[in-house]
């Protein structure tokens, strides 16, 4: 049972609740969260839980029938987030809307195999390092791996491209070197799945694991396992599926695709797949990664070798980087289909600045945003920063996302919303999707269109515009009156600009920003042919939120004060209500208690289930410094328990407003 307690339980309480329940044979667990500290009390139900609920310093008791108690849904029933720290200040999280590869050789060989491999998957996407020091092979008289000096040339290659480590632990006996050497996750391999000594002794210590499924284990057996490495001490456990014996011999082992959607169900922790054990055949290594990722997995660990061939172990199932390169472009292409982005490590590359950067007190600083230059957005950060930055243009709003978790940009702007047109989903979905990416700052920009084409053009030769579809939107009553016109979306209105001026054609005009005029060398048809004067867009400045969860609002707040020096003023929200009568009305109520002036809600479905939507809030602040970042924690609290998936966006400054 989970046992719930009250915030102002005293040291003797704490005692005497402990002492009763080593009295009735219950194994014990202290788990402090951010909001709650419960007790995890495990052994055989023998007393009523409702006699513990009525003891001193008990807030609620929650019991658990299912076997595997802290593992499974009811213990907890969010989503576990795995957080493991680079050398690059960089959180790689393993679980929620993210994907990752984790990437390397069966076996550590030599320090320039390792080097080499470790450039080649870090370059294709791979977040994390795997090779073998220790290796437990069927035969004794198989490569048994390089042991200590092993782990020294893994650890090396993993520091010098940024990547946490990952490799397998065979014995206890060999825990003590393993964390000398800096392993940041560990692995426990098939054959130790249900080695429950070394589970105990690996829970410990503390640190991330990899759990591999046995290859006969049940579902049910092997969250038994994790169950071992929960109550020794640990919450940080991975599971991974890789393949179980059956009596099909097409393949090495036969891919159990089906654990995943259904262990989603029975557990909380994060799942990957580990499809080069499974088929053990090169060619069939993608496809099955692929279709562990839209079977919903978090990520997947792969064999990659520079030369498989005259690899000392598992060669035939190792991937070339060439092909790895490849399963991962397909990765990329497939992230936003199942709403989730693919995790990838901070550059330490400083982002090539463009040509005309001015020089200012936030010289070196840089600020992705889609479009080209003369983009609305590239007149936000003008407005936002206030002196020059240098404006890194890119090809999409999600690019602008994945440049800033990615370390190629210091912030990012996007529009979230115009006056005339509304919300911009693809921004909000970006926000839910890019969980490492937070909002510090936004602001408001007056949007004036004209109508653009080379020299000649006149609204009577025109028989294509181009724009961005919020621009076109925010022109419909002067377009309704050339209803003749083609419209063609553009990613932005400079690139609309840009290939207007490019085509040559008074055939073609385009909505954007007058300033595009003299940038691409076009005529200004008509000015203001916006629908209403009052016509604004609010961007929000983002930035990656590499920290951990535990000081997530404070930190929120630095980094809104580090962007521009301002005190924040907003808070962004996010939730997915309960399904139950008046749920929205009693998260509301929430915002209500704390005198919070709501100033938009707006709802998204949720991808994958029918019917549920995530609503998106934004709320004013009357408190700043440190009492607005105690504030927001508290109003976090309370949101929590009146509704699921609670996230916060951001607490930052919008320009315009008091501060």
């Amino acid at each position: 049972m989970v046992i719930v307690l009250k915030q102002n339980i005293t040291g003797d309480e704490r005692q005497k609740l402990t002492d009763y329940l080593v009295r009735n044979n219950f194994r014990t667990n202290e788990i402090k969260g951010e909001e709650e500290t419960i007790i995890a009390a495990v052994g055989k139900l023998k007393v009523d839980p409702r006699e513990v609920e009525i003891l001193p310093g008990v807030e609620r008791v929650i019991p658990i029938s299912k076997p595997y108690k802290m593992a499974s849904r009811e213990f907890k029933p969010e989503n576990t987030i795995v957080e493991i720290p680079t050398i690059r200040s960089q959180i790689i999280r393993v679980g929620g809307q993210r994907i990752l590869a984790i990437a390397g050789p069966c076996a550590v060989e030599t320090r320039e195999q390792m080097m080499s491999v470790a450039a080649r998957v870090s370059e294709s996407g791979a977040a994390m390092l795997r090779g073998g020091a220790y290796k437990p092979r069927t035969s004794p008289y198989a490569f048994q791996g390089l042991g200590e000096e092993g782990l020294k040339l893994l650890k090396e290659a993993g520091d010098k491209y940024g990547m946490p480590v990952v490799t397998e632990v065979v014995a206890a006996e060999f825990l003590k070197t393993m964390e000398d050497h800096g392993v940041d996750v560990y692995q426990v391999g098939a054959r130790n799945m249900q080695n429950f000594e070394l589970l105990k002794r690996l829970g410990k210590l503390g640190k991330p694991v990899i759990l591999k499924r046995g290859i006969s284990a049940t579902i049910e057996e092997w969250l038994m396992s994790a169950e071992y490495l929960l109550s020794s001490g640990t919450d940080k456990v991975i599971l991974c599926e890789r393949g179980i014996r059956t009596y099909e011999r097409a393949t090495r082992n036969t891919l159990d695709l089906s654990a995943i959607p259904i262990l989603r169900g029975m557990t909380h922790l994060p799942i990957i797949v580990d499809p080069s054990h499974a088929v053990g055949i090169r060619d069939k290594v993608a496809p099955m990664g692929l279709a562990a990722i839209a079977a919903g997995a978090d990520g997947i660990i792969v064999e990659v070798h520079c030369n498989p061939d005259k690899a000392l172990s598992d060669g035939a199932q190792s991937l070339y980087p060439e092909q790895f390169d490849k399963l991962m472009r397909d990765i990329e292409a497939m992230a936003p289909v199942v709403g989730k982005s693919v995790t990838h490590l901070r550059s330490m590359e400083i982002p090539v600045k463009l040509a005309d950067a001015k020089t200012s007190s936030h010289d070196g600083i840089v600020c992705a945003y889609s479009g080209k230059r003369g983009a609305f957005a590239e007149q936000a950060i003008s407005r936002y920063f206030d002196t020059g930055v240098t404006a890194l243009p890119v090809d999409s709003f999600r690019m602008v996302f994945q440049k800033v978790v990615d370390g190629q940009a210091d912030y990012g702007i996007v529009p979230i919303e115009n006056t005339l047109a509304g919300s911009v989903f693809e921004n909000y979905d970006n926000l839910t999707q890019f969980e490492d990416v937070s909002i510090v700052g936004a602001v408001h920009l007056r949007v004036q269109h004209s109508l653009l084409g080379i020299k000649g053009t006149t609204t009577d030769t025109i028989k294509t515009v181009y724009s961005h579809p919020q621009a076109i939107s925010q022109c419909s009553k002067f377009l309704a009156l050339h209803s003749e016109w083609n419209r063609v979306d553009c990613v932005s209105t400079s690139t609309a600009a840009c290939e207007v001026a490019e085509s040559g054609s008074n055939k073609n005009a385009a909505i954007a920003s007058g300033v595009n005029a003299s940038y691409y060398k076009l005529d200004v048809v008509q000015e203001n042919i916006e629908d209403d004067p009052a016509n604004y867009t609010r961007f929000v400045v983002i930035a990656a939120n590499h920290f951990t969860d535990r000081t997530e609002v404070k930190q929120m707040a630095d980094n809104c004060r580090s962007s521009v020096g301002l005190n924040p003023n907003m808070a962004s929200f996010m939730f997915c209500v309960k399904n139950e009568p008046g749920a929205l009305y009693t998260c509301l109520g929430v915002f209500q208690s704390f005198k919070l002036n709501l100033t938009r809600l707006e709802s998204r479905p949720i991808q994958g289930q029918p019917w549920r939507y995530r609503f998106y809030a934004d709320a004013s602040l009357q408190s700043t410094g440190a009492d607005a970042v105690d504030y927001v924690n508290s109003v976090m609290t309370a949101l929590k328990v009146q509704a699921d998936d609670v996230r916060l966006l951001g607490v930052y400054a919008e320009a315009g407003k008091s501060i």
